[in-house]
């Protein structure tokens, strides 16, 4: 992250100055607009429509693109993203988010997905967030958050929306998020109003629909500050996580403010990298596994390749009321 830039009023004048130096001066992969299918790639055939039944893995995991100059992964940034890429093959649907300088070394180094949404380019004029699929995705929002504070609202941090298509006629909501970070009040209270905003468009776009969302939402059930655990509530939402490790008991609230050390953690700690999920009328999700990749994304030195840690789940899903939802 890029905190240390912000420490102080004196420095608020440096800080704008390096940001308008990154914007020229970036690595970046020039922004496109439309989604993009892998060329030269032989896409699976997706199985016939009496399929009724399925499983996809899932991962989501923020690959600090910054610039190397700023970035606090302890790793060179584009080797480091470029065995991300590689990586995420393992995966059916990969959430990333600060996707900003090295989108190229993510996608053009390996990565096999055949269905990639487009980068929207560096930091501070891209979001970071993008989606890489084994399966179609039909559409993609970016949505830029309303409240934001100190260095995130340099870039137009958000979520997006996609529909990603797991059989033939059958669509999951997904959504990638990316939420306000810090955890003094102000900080809190703009990551409270984040969810806020995620909750009030998955009501309005996403009624009756299977959802998933994934991402990096700086917030903890266990930060009284934070409110992940209202939009679970509000939007009929769990966590693998939860169901899996925790006996389905929350962690207990508390205001004090969190360790910010979170490569330190394991299956057993709560993290502020996410996978939510809900079922429909017509698409049972089934949580089968959760993990926090927590070895699998290392060099050869055994360092971490971000300063995250991604977290996985695969899910079964069964078709319960057999009516076809076309796109």
């Amino acid at each position: 992250m890029w905190a240390y830039l912000f420490l102080d009023k004196t420095r608020l004048p440096k800080s704008i100055s390096w940001l308008f130096i990154l914007f020229f001066l970036s690595e970046a992969t020039p922004a496109t607009r439309e989604l993009t299918e892998k060329s030269g790639y032989d896409q699976p055939q997706l199985p016939p429509d009496s399929l009724t039944t399925g499983s996809f893995s899932v991962i989501t995991y923020n690959i600090a693109g910054l610039p190397q100059f700023i970035c606090s992964a302890a790793t060179p940034r584009k080797e480091s993203i470029s065995a991300i890429g590689r990586l995420l093959n393992r995966f059916d649907i990969a959430h990333v988010q600060e996707d900003f300088n090295y989108n190229q070394y993510l996608y053009n180094t390996g990565n096999t997905h055949p269905f990639r949404t487009p980068t929207k380019g560096a930091v501070m004029t891209g979001d970071g967030l993008n989606t890489l699929s084994k399966f179609p995705v039909k559409q993609l929002r970016r949505i830029a958050w309303t409240d934001c504070t100190g260095a995130d609202c340099f870039t137009p941090k958000g979520f997006t929306y996609t529909r990603i298509e797991i059989s033939p006629n059958r669509f999951i909501d997904f959504y990638n998020v990316h939420a306000n970070a810090y955890n003094h009040p102000r900080a809190a209270l703009a990551r409270r109003r984040n969810m806020e905003q995620l909750s009030a468009y998955i009501r309005l776009h996403s009624t009756g629909n299977a959802v998933i969302v994934m991402g990096d939402l700086n917030g903890r059930y266990s930060f009284g500050q934070d409110n992940v655990d209202w939009l679970l509530k509000e939007n009929g939402l769990a966590d693998p996580w939860i169901g899996l490790h925790c006996k389905n008991q929350l962690p207990v609230r508390s205001d004090a403010i969190p360790a910010s050390e979170i490569l330190s953690l394991t299956d057993s700690c709560e993290t502020i990298d996410k996978i939510l999920f809900r079922s429909s009328p017509f698409i049972q999700l089934k949580p089968a596994a959760y993990t926090l990749e927590k070895a699998m994304f290392t060099n050869a030195k055994g360092l971490p390749l971000s300063d995250h840690h991604p977290v996985s789940a695969r899910f079964e899903w069964k078709i319960t009321n057999d009516v076809i939802a076309y796109d």
